[in-house]
């Protein structure tokens, strides 16, 4: 059974980082869509994500704040965020897809739990 699981959330003060962690359980892909989204599994956006080719996507309000990284070995997922703002408080949910990235998001076929990151001003 495919499991994502979230961790390094928290709660920090404006213009601090925090690194998030999701880590695949029982993965059986090897070429497959993952990534970090919000107002997971009803109504995702996207806030960055790695397709099957690499090709890497931020939503335009993270770009250059955010850094989604992958180590395979470890069929893990992490999303680095630098300079965070309140407005970047929210749940972030880890979510994956065999394949491509579907371009209706609410389609991805994994999604973890969540978790709640909260800045401060």
């Amino acid at each position: 059974q495919v499991r994502l699981v979230e961790s390094g959330g928290g709660s920090v003060e404006a213009g601090g980082s925090l690194r998030l962690s999701c880590e695949a359980f029982g993965y059986p892909y090897t070429s497959y869509c993952i990534g970090w989204f919000r107002h997971a599994p009803d109504e995702p956006e996207r806030v960055a994500s790695i397709d099957t080719d690499d090709e890497i996507i931020y939503a335009d309000d993270v770009k250059g704040q955010f850094t989604i990284s992958r180590d395979k070995a470890k069929n893990t997922l992490y999303l680095q965020m630098d300079k965070l703002k309140p407005e970047d408080s929210g749940m972030f949910y880890c979510g994956s897809h065999r394949g491509n990235c579907p371009l209706r998001l609410r389609t991805m076929d994994y999604w973890g739990k969540g978790i709640l990151v909260t800045i401060s001003s």
